[in-house]
């Protein structure tokens, strides 16, 4: 019986974290061919070199052409800021030539978003919005878009279910509601045309088990997990890490947020991307015309900062000392997805648990010490 063609799926920030992972799981289901669109500002090209690796060597001794095709990524250094280096990407493989599109790109840090909004906007909501005009015109609309669990606010409901309110408390939280609004009108207007889904989620963590691939933030991490690896094998010379607030209505008054291994993170994704076959039947019960659906991706149990440093004690043995310090503009209390709508849908789950995630992400570091090893 002969093999389905590949379909091709570009990923956006494919060689970042999140990426990086996503295009693994892709890879390895030899169904697709990937092309990774990325510029850098936090990712290494290194990452996709070694998640070909990881997909070649998983072939079977009877792994055909087009098997080993399918470990080969296409992969462009690029802006989504500037729509000329997304038009030449898409021109390459002509009208209709790439099949779906799963958009990770964006920067990330609420805090920083904060400080710097007009590059926030510039990269996360004009980036998107020049992405889809040129799909459009290259007749690709099906769409799979990383959103975040903070396009929620402040909740009035724990854990979150999608009918939440969208409501975001930072700069950060509102592009990606901007985003999603952006997608969903456009949905609207074309029901006929586009397909998107929206994946919100939480906190991801972890590494590849085997430690090839793994989070590697350029700089001082931003995110907790990461920083506090970087603290445990000497990358951040911190002694002691800064809480942020532990007056939240809180179990111990630090936030709680929702920790995801980034391995059940990417095989969210590919389940929303299979979901946008036309065999899928995950829109039929849309509210409106739209073709527009939101999926919460998480374990629905929240960890707090505290128990996270616990975790990362057990795992690396470093005596973690902590000093509370002012609660930081745009945090909420409490993040924690109702993942209930994913795993009825989709057939979402997130198995791992969090001693797997600081665990993988130890093996991780202590393989990599200095990440990618790239200036």
């Amino acid at each position: 019986m002969a093999q389905e063609p590949l379909r091709r799926v570009l990923v956006t920030g494919g060689a970042g974290y999140i990426g990086s992972h996503i295009v693994q799981t892709l890879l390895l289901q030899r169904r697709y061919k990937v092309i990774s669109i990325d510029n850098h500002s936090n990712s290494f090209p290194t990452a996709l070199s070694r998640v070909s690796q990881i997909a070649r060597d998983a072939l079977p001794d009877d792994a055909t052409d087009q098997d080993k095709q399918s470990t080969v990524i296409d992969s462009y250094t690029a802006d989504l800021r500037k729509k000329e280096d997304v038009e030449f990407i898409f021109k390459q493989y002509g009208k209709g030539g790439i099949w779906g599109v799963i958009h990770v790109a964006a920067l990330k840090s609420v805090g920083d978003s904060s400080d710097f909004p007009l590059e926030y906007y510039s990269t996360n909501v004009a980036g998107t919005l020049q992405l889809i005009q040129v799909m459009d015109a290259y007749e690709c609309r099906r769409f799979v878009f990383s959103s975040s669990a903070t396009v929620y606010g402040t909740p009035p409901v724990v854990p979150i279910p999608e009918t939440t309110r969208l409501a975001a408390d930072s700069v950060y939280g509102r592009t990606k509601v901007m985003c999603e609004t952006i997608l969903q009108d456009l949905c609207y207007a074309e029901p006929e045309k586009w397909r998107v889904i929206s994946l919100r989620y939480f906190n991801p963590a972890g590494a590849y088990p085997s430690g090839l691939i793994g989070e590697d933030p350029r700089g001082r991490p931003g995110n907790l997990l990461p920083l506090l690896a970087h603290m445990a094998i000497g990358r951040v010379k911190d002694t002691t890490l800064r809480v942020f607030g532990n007056d939240y209505p809180t179990r111990d008054g630090t936030c709680v947020r929702d920790y995801i291994h980034v391995m059940d993170l990417a095989s969210g994704h590919l389940l929303a991307l299979d979901a946008l076959g036309p065999q899928s039947t995950v829109f039929d019960n849309c509210p409106t015309r739209a073709r527009f659906k939101g999926y919460n991706l998480g374990k629905g149990k929240g960890q707090s900062v505290l128990e996270i440093v616990e975790a990362m004690r057990k795992a690396t043995g470093y005596d973690y000392k902590t000093e509370i310090v002012g609660r930081r503009l745009g945090d909420v209390p409490d993040l924690t997805a109702d993942p209930s709508l994913a795993e009825k849908e989709l057939g979402f789950k997130a198995p791992h648990d969090l001693d797997t995630m600081c665990r993988d992400l130890w093996n991780w570091q202590t393989k990599n010490p200095q990440g990618f090893g790239e200036d």
